[in-house]
Order: C-alpha cells, then sequence, then structure tokens
C-alpha cells in the first residue's frame, strides 16, 4: 500500500513539472525581417538594385534573417511598396536610392516606431539612419586612368539624372582625369534616365563621333547601352556601382565598386548582433572600404602608372586629394 502511495505521489510531481514546463515562455526570439524598396530601375539593372538585392541574399543566407522587397513597377509609388513593407511586419524596411528620401520620409513619420534606413540619401528623422559613399573617390581613380591613357585627349561621362548624387561621380571623374592630363577635354551628358540602353547607345555613338576613346556612365541600365555601343566601336568605358566588365568584356578596362551589398549586409549584422544601428548617418569613402575600383584589364599600366594610381589611392584615403570643396 505504501509503495503504491509512492509511485502515485512520484507521478504527479512529474505532473506537475511537466506542466511548469510547458507554461515557461519561448526565450528564442523571431529572425530579424527586413524589407527593401528597389531603386527605379529594379532587378537586373546589373547595377544598384541588383547590389542591394544581393546584400540582403547574404545576410539571409549567413545571419538566418528573412527579407521582402518591392519594385516601383509593382507597386506604382515607392510610398506604396513601403507601407506595404510596414504592414507585412518587418522589423527594418529599406528605401534604396535618393529618389525615395521623400517617399521613405513620408513613411516613417506616419509609423515612428519602425526603423527604415536610407541608402545614398540623408534624412534628419529620428527612425531612420543613413549611409552614404564618396562615389567621387573611386571615380576619380577612374578618370586618372583615363587621363593617362587616352591618345585622342577626349573623353566621355553619361549621367543617368543630372542631380547632386550623379555631379560626385563625374566631378571626381573629372578632377582625376585633369589631375593626369590637364589638356584632356572631359565630355559630359546626362541621360535623365536610368533605364534605357538605347538612350545610353546614342550618346555613347555622338561622344564616340567626337573622338572619345574612354567613357564612364553613372547611369544604371542607360550604361549598359554606353558600353554595348563601345565596345562595338572599339573604345574604352568603366563600369560603376559592381565589377560590370562580363558585360563587355573587350571594352570596360575597370569599374567604380560602391559596397552597397557590403555595407547593407554590416548594417543588418550590427543590428542582429547588438540590437541597434550605432551610426546615424555612415558616410563610406575609400579608407572605409566603402568605394575602391575593379581590376584594370584589357589595358596594361606602365609601372610608374601603376606606382602613381597607388599613390593617389594613398592621398585620398589619407585626405591629402579631397574632391569636392
Amino acid at each position: 500500500m505504501k509503495k503504491n502511495i509512492m509511485i502515485i505521489l512520484i507521478f504527479m510531481s512529474l505532473l506537475l513539472i511537466t506542466g511548469c514546463t510547458e507554461k515557461e515562455p519561448s526565450t528564442e526570439s523571431h529572425p530579424l525581417k527586413v524589407g527593401i524598396m528597389l531603386s527605379d530601375a529594379g532587378l537586373g539593372d546589373q547595377s544598384f538594385s541588383d547590389l542591394g538585392f544581393a546584400g540582403l541574399e547574404k545576410a539571409r543566407d549567413e545571419l538566418n534573417i528573412s527579407f521582402d522587397y518591392r519594385e516601383i513597377q509593382e507597386t506604382d509609388t515607392y510610398a506604396n511598396g513601403l507601407e506595404e513593407l510596414v504592414k507585412s511586419e518587418n522589423d527594418l524596411i529599406i528605401g534604396l536610392g535618393f529618389s525615395i528620401q521623400e517617399d521613405l520620409e513620408t513613411i516613417a513619420k506616419k509609423y515612428p516606431e519602425k526603423s527604415f534606413l536610407l541608402i545614398d540619401a540623408q534624412s534628419e528623422l529620428a527612425n531612420v539612419n543613413n549611409v552614404t559613399f564618396k562615389e567621387e573617390e573611386a571615380s576619380f581613380l577612374l578618370g586618372a586612368i583615363a587621363g593617362m591613357k587616352t591618345t585622342s585627349n577626349v573623353v566621355g561621362f553619361v549621367g543617368g539624372e543630372d542631380v547632386p548624387l550623379i555631379h560626385k561621380f563625374e566631378k571626381g571623374f573629372k578632377a582625376g582625369v585633369k589631375s593626369e592630363n590637364p589638356e584632356a577635354v572631359v565630355l559630359s551628358e546626362y541621360a535623365n534616365d536610368f533605364g534605357n540602353d538605347k538612350l545610353g547607345e546614342s550618346i555613347a555613338k555622338e561622344m564616340i563621333s567626337v573622338k572619345a576613346d574612354f567613357i564612364y556612365p553613372a547611369a544604371g541600365f542607360t550604361g549598359v547601352g554606353v558600353f554595348k555601343e563601345s565596345q562595338r566601336s572599339g573604345i574604352y568605358t568603366f563600369g560603376v556601382d559592381s565589377d560590370q566588365f562580363y558585360l563587355a568584356e573587350k571594352s570596360i578596362v575597370s569599374s567604380m565598386l560602391k559596397q552597397v551589398d557590403v555595407a547593407i549586409f554590416n548594417t543588418i549584422q550590427e543590428l542582429v548582433e547588438n540590437g541597434e544601428i550605432s551610426e546615424k548617418d555612415q558616410v563610406l569613402g575609400i579608407k572605409e572600404n566603402g568605394v575602391s575600383i575593379a581590376p584594370i584589364r584589357i589595358i596594361e599600366l606602365s609601372p610608374a602608372e601603376q606606382n602613381r594610381l597607388e599613390k593617389l589611392q594613398e592621398d585620398i584615403s589619407s585626405g591629402s586629394i579631397t574632391i569636392l570643396q
């Protein structure tokens, strides 16, 4: 009898322990959810949007986050896409590109409890963190290469839109050309379109007709047209944002690398590990490994030219050369 009572007591104790265990709250947190509103050209631009998307894919694979995205072709306006991402309960919403700033700020004011990250522009709102780049620094190095190697003394720059951000690419490129070849002429034209490769071809053809032998497009998918026409005509170009060599392997000498994917990944990593983003405004240049140039292909620099390029890079990193006053 005593033995049976003991068994019953043990069984009841196990039930109590099990019941208490089931009621313990879970200490596991849900994976961070990130939403991104892509820039106007969207996926497949082989430039800015694709870089942003790649940064999120890396964060998904290495940091165990989940992510969602919107393109303006689907949502009609940036505001619509951003609001959809808010309502999908993302923990961080990213706006990719300067043209998104106004709509992102409208949504950020509407949802002050939400966290936003703006790439390529700066917002003063408390719930918006910003990442911008010193595009002029790496563009300067490409300009220096063009200045060293042009045989016609005519080179060209093609901008996607006539806006302050793209002016940074242009000013850096021009300053680099002039640093090595003060006599060179730099042609500039703005397409006012980041998504029109046929327009890029037309602009390139016009520049080539007046003897431009290097062209640098900072124009998204419009720049792809510049590459195609330049390769057909046998002249040199430079890629932008990512290493675009594979788009025109007989024309693209190097590319200005803008580490958008790295910046997005690093910011998400900080948020995952620390629960917050420490810097309100990240400004990334050569010194911060935010911009650089791809390997030089197709043409060869002499040892003296290579040493000169390395010295220019060192001087920009140290602040001895300042491009934008």
